[in-house]
């Protein structure tokens, strides 16, 4: 299945007033003339769509990070199959850059294109996070406050053309400036967190960073307002990070500040966990940021249903048959529990590929890192501990070896590390957090080898089993939809004063 036949629906849409923050063009039309190509924007036919049968019209708008727009995407694909209209929010590139749509969904899964507004320093066509080096990714936040005109525009012009308004606007961390555009038009917004629930929990509201602050010293400890005992804390390494985003960047808002406005604009936060991943922190969060934290479950394709996902089309996420049979074909020659999969090709030495040639794979381009950690051959994965690649090992009761560097990836090592379910590579206790290759051997072994890998395997099983209850996942997510018919659940502002 092809984009231009999942959006065959989409027509070109004018609005009241034409300027260059105001263009939406659909995708397979052509570009209007007073246009470019780059600053094109894509927007359902006629309405938002009509919601019969008591369907709810809800937009989405991710953040402009692959890691986020993915999760959205897949939040987006489960509301629409339940029959609800959403209309998911990016940039051109970012549009044109996701996975195809289901073609039972197109109807009711449309895309909308805002043009990416110029910023000094950010290279031209630069659209995510993905498009800038590492550390850059503040320029991209700057560009996203300058989203906030067209989207202004949009809704503005979609209200002026008698269209129905959206029932919700669900919302990343970075949009700060939104809920006050949605509620000029009396629209409800909810803030949907793709990263580990017990992060944010870390990270605290407002009020109690101003009755706990905190020297980055501190930062390597349990807050005062978790529970005890807790091993979630940052390394020496990885607090430089969290004091950083603790402080305005090139967009002149930190990156705290950003989620604190947004979730206190917010009816309730969605939290992509449940409770038998993250026990406990969901009401934990509930009671610190005084609105209800919601979980959708893990938002992930199960098991079984993953091959046919796969043949629906050549290219799902990105791919292609050729690259899948490349990257895949090692794997199926080799006996179950006998590989360890690794998403840290970076940091390996010189030759190193050529020095393991025949007992292993190296692939340095995209990678289907479902479809890799799915075949039975994979006995452990070697991970930076990112959420949704922590999720995905938990699917398939892979053990994990940790090496964890930014955001939250070094909480999401401690709680995993405390679940059992693997290790993380050693490093020095210092500013720069060291570690050698006999260090990340070792963990490897510990998992993939030595006695304890029983005790891993096990964990990580029961984790499986978990999370891979497909029934009460799905419960999970109806019991949001059900709170975003009834409006949100109640706020308690009282702390925020």
């Amino acid at each position: 299945m092809t984009r231009d036949k999942a959006e065959s629906s989409l027509k070109l849409w004018t609005p009241t007033t034409h300027t260059d923050t105001r263009c939406y063009l659909a995708i397979g039309e052509p570009v209007c003339s007073s246009c470019s190509g780059r600053d094109a924007a894509v927007a359902p036919a006629g309405t938002m769509g009509d919601g019969g049968g008591g369907g709810l019209d809800v937009v989405v708008f991710p953040w402009l990070a692959f890691g986020h727009m993915i999760p959205y995407l897949e939040l987006s694909k489960r509301l629409a199959a339940r029959g609800h209209d959403v209309t998911f929010v990016s940039t051109p590139r970012n549009v044109s850059r996701l996975p195809p749509v289901p073609a039972g969904l197109s109807a009711r899964l449309r895309f909308v294109s805002l043009p990416m507004p110029p910023v000094d320093g950010l290279p031209e066509g630069a659209e995510s996070t993905a498009d800038v080096p590492p550390g850059n990714d503040e320029l991209i936040k700057k560009a996203c406050d300058g989203l906030a005109a067209p989207f202004a525009a949009f809704m503005a012009d979609l209200v002026a053309a008698g269209g129905r308004k959206p029932d919700w606007i669900i919302i990343d961390f970075a949009y700060h400036w939104l809920p006050p555009i949605a509620a000029e038009h009396n629209v409800p917004c909810a803030v949907f967190q793709i990263v580990q629930a017990a992060a944010i929990a870390f990270l605290g509201p407002r009020w109690a960073n101003a009755a706990h602050p905190r020297a980055p010293l501190d930062f390597t400890a349990p807050p005062r307002w978790f529970p005890p005992p807790s091993a979630m804390a940052y390394r020496r390494n990885e607090a430089r990070w969290v004091v950083g985003a603790f402080r305005p960047n090139a967009s002149g808002v930190s990156d705290i500040e950003r989620m604190w406005r947004t979730i206190e604009s917010c009816r309730f936060t969605i939290y992509r966990s449940c409770d038998e991943v993250e026990p406990g922190v969901l009401a934990l969060l509930t009671d610190l940021f005084r609105r209800p934290a919601v979980p959708a479950g893990i938002l992930l394709t199960p098991p079984p249903d993953l091959a046919a996902a796969a043949t629906d089309d050549d290219d799902v996420d990105g791919g292609s048959s050729g690259d899948r049979a490349e990257t895949l074909r090692w794997l199926d020659e080799q006996p179950p529990n006998h590989a360890s999969a690794a998403d840290a090709d970076e940091f390996l030495p010189d030759g190193f590929e050529e020095r393991t040639r025949g007992r292993g794979v190296v692939w340095t381009g995209w990678v289907p890192q479902v479809e890799v950690l799915a075949q039975a051959a994979v006995g452990a994965f070697l991970t930076h501990c990112g959420w949704g690649s922590t999720i995905e090992s938990l699917v398939f009761g892979h053990p994990l070896v940790m090496l964890p560097f930014v955001v939250d990836q070094g909480l999401v090592a401690r709680a995993m590390a405390e679940r059992g379910v693997g290790v993380e590579v050693a490093r020095e206790d210092d500013d720069e957090g060291s570690f050698g290759r006999h260090d990340v051997a070792a963990a490897v072994r510990r998992v993939m080898v030595e006695d304890e890998r029983k005790v891993f395997g096990e964990n990580a099983r029961k984790m499986k089993e978990a999370v891979g209850d497909q029934r009460r996942q799905e419960q999970y997510f109806d019991e949001l939809v059900e709170l975003l018919h009834t409006g949100g659940g109640e706020i308690n502002d009282e702390k925020y004063c």
